[in-house]
């Protein structure tokens, strides 16, 4: 009787152990998915690879004239990019709040045009913009975090600003008064997205990641992406865009 009652003890103290242990071992992952809020590594960055078409907006500033599109045609060129963002405030129930910094790259290139306007020379042309920007993001991940659906909707409101240079062969081109072909332009932007969560689909493997490299979460997200560079007046030419971006996202 003695031993029937240690080990019924026994049996009970194991299974009144919290209910949390988790981790990883040679075999993977285990406990499930359920505790992963529990024991989570900390989280306070999300970084993003970005990509999507840029058709830059530098006819809009002609009555008419469409200078851009008679040189470079209307092919579709894409701009390459990330963005880095710090979730400085933590807001239960509702998501995250805080700055970001991103950077991308285009380009575009055809043969130059004669000047005559009878056709196009030998010589090689390009348009290379480079935008940055500052913003604010916000990130409402309550549905993801607490009601189990794989979906972040969020905004993004800043300062948009893009190094620019037009190339002639290989060195920046110049026009006819011996001005060279390069500037900046400084604008606002705004964008609007949402980001589908890919941990849904394999919790393990999710928490797995996280105890081994630290990343908490991952994503896929599509973002409508609006840039007004050149908005603010002066000489500045018009490079913002007005298009879709699409990309993967880590939270860290």
């Amino acid at each position: 009787m003695k031993r029937f009652s240690a080990l019924a003890g026994l049996v009970l103290g194991c299974w009144s152990l919290p209910a949390f242990a988790q981790g990883t071992d040679e075999f993977g992952s285990y406990r499930g998915r359920e505790e992963h809020q529990r024991f989570e590594s900390g989280q306070s960055v999300a970084v993003e690879l970005r990509f999507g078409p840029y058709p830059p907006a530098v006819d809009e500033e002609f009555n008419g004239a469409t200078p851009f599109a008679d040189t470079f045609g209307n092919d579709t060129r894409f701009l390459f990019g990330f963005e880095f963002d710090w979730q400085l405030l933590r807001i239960p129930g509702f998501g995250s709040l805080g700055p970001g910094f991103g950077w991308g790259f285009t380009t575009f290139s055809a043969d130059a045009p004669l000047a005559d306007g009878t056709g196009t020379s030998d010589q090689e042309t390009s348009l290379s913009i480079m935008p940055m920007y500052v913003v604010g993001v916000m990130r409402v991940d309550v549905l993801a975090r607490e009601a189990n659906i794989p979906v972040v909707p969020y905004a993004k409101l800043g300062l948009g600003y893009a190094l620019w240079w037009v190339s002639d062969g290989s060195d920046t081109a110049r026009d006819r008064q011996g001005v060279s072909g390069e500037g900046s332009s400084l604008g606002w932007q705004y964008a609007l997205g949402g980001m589908l969560l890919l941990d849904f689909f394999d919790p393990g493997a999710a928490i797995e990641l996280d105890n081994t490299t630290g990343v908490n979460n991952s994503y896929f997200f599509a973002e409508w992406y609006v840039s007004k560079l050149g908005s603010f007046g002066g000489d500045q030419m018009h490079v913002g865009t007005n298009t879709w971006i699409i990309g993967l996202a880590l939270e860290i």
